[in-house]
């Protein structure tokens, strides 16, 4: 979980501040009362103009002081896969040892080649001060590939909701979108010894011994949870179990080279998929093609080599357009692109 900053980039103008409809009439308001005590030298509307004038300066107070103390942590999940709905906590800390905050939106941004844009939003109705409030957002990506966050806008309408006053805090964080999963049957390798169907099962889902920890994500069956890890981290952990003499498939990534961009997200969507599911399986999957081949293998660090090579895989790349050879497939044979973080 990192921390966001203010922005040091922007000495001259750490602020930004517009109007809201409201205030827009307020102003006008304004302009109409000073307007009819210059013309007309009366007192009152004098004192009129005098107060409305006093409550633009408390408004600019009060929204300085529920903007100052506010930093911002950010906590992705730590697998993305596109066209999948995930939650992104946003950790909204206060600062200030005696002044509370109201009113904050945290909008979290991310860089694109236009510019950038919201990809999320957070409301905090009141953060206490020398504290901290957690919110949440859905995020669920397009597309497979690199992806930057790179920081928040932090605004509040407090207190009178006549201006947006915001502020920009930096936190660039790079990750990477896998490809998007689909259901596919496990595949039936050649059996090795003369073990029961009941045995190879069992071995198949519960390993041998445990050879990583990773973050419990929906879909993993509750029978991999490792329980003492969860305890002491305060979530769900999944142990990766691999069992000796485990089932092995190796998955081809190959393409004719007149393949276009749509059969390529395909078969790298089937890919990923088979990735997936025979590694939870227990499996120790390998994925090859033209030009690189990864080794059978399992684990938390050989399952994030496979799908941020998929990820990133593109069609103008040499092992998407030359033809491949001959070779063992694990159950269609489909290929499989996919981006890491």
């Amino acid at each position: 979980m990192r921390t966001g900053r203010p922005d040091r980039s922007w000495p001259k103008s750490p602020r930004s501040l517009r109007a809201t409809r409201a205030g827009w009439c307020f102003i006008a308001i304004v302009f109409g009362v000073g307007f009819a005590a210059l013309n007309t030298g009366n007192n009152l509307l004098y004192l009129v103009l005098a107060l409305m004038l006093a409550f633009l300066v408390l408004s600019g107070l009060l929204s300085e002081s529920a903007l100052r103390g506010i930093r911002v942590e950010r906590k992705r999940p730590g697998e993305l896969f596109a066209e999948s709905s995930h939650r992104i906590l946003l950790r909204i800390h206060n600062t200030q040892r005696r002044t509370p905050s109201f009113a904050i939106t945290i909008e979290d941004r991310l860089s694109t080649a236009e510019g950038t844009e919201p990809v999320g939003r957070v409301f905090a109705l009141r953060v206490g001060p020398d504290s901290f409030l957690d919110r949440s957002y859905g995020f669920q990506p397009d597309r497979r590939g690199d992806v930057e966050f790179e920081g928040f806008r932090v605004s509040t309408r407090f207190p009178f909701g006549l201006f947006v006053k915001s502020r920009r805090l930096e936190l660039p964080e790079q990750a990477v979108i896998y490809p998007a999963l689909d259901s596919v049957p496990l595949a039936a390798p050649a059996e090795t010894d003369r073990r029961t169907e009941r045995e190879r099962a069992r071995r198949m889902r519960t390993g041998d011994s445990i050879s990583g920890l990773r973050e419990f994500i929906s879909g993993d069956a509750f029978a991999r949870i490792h329980w003492r890890s969860s305890l002491r981290a305060g979530r769900l952990i999944v142990g990766e179990r691999e069992a000796a003499g485990a089932p092995e498939i190796e998955i081809q990534l190959g393409l004719a080279p007149e393949s276009g961009a749509a059969t390529v997200e395909d078969e790298v969507r089937q890919a990923a998929s088979e990735v997936v599911r025979h590694l939870d399986e227990g499996f120790r999957v390998g994925l090859r093609s033209p030009s690189i081949r990864f080794p059978p293998g399992a684990g938390p660090r050989h399952r994030a080599e496979l799908l941020t090579y998929l990820a990133r895989v593109q069609p103008g790349d040499p092992g998407v357009t030359r033809a491949p050879d001959p070779l063992r497939r694990g159950r269609s044979g489909r290929a499989g692109w996919k981006a890491a973080g």
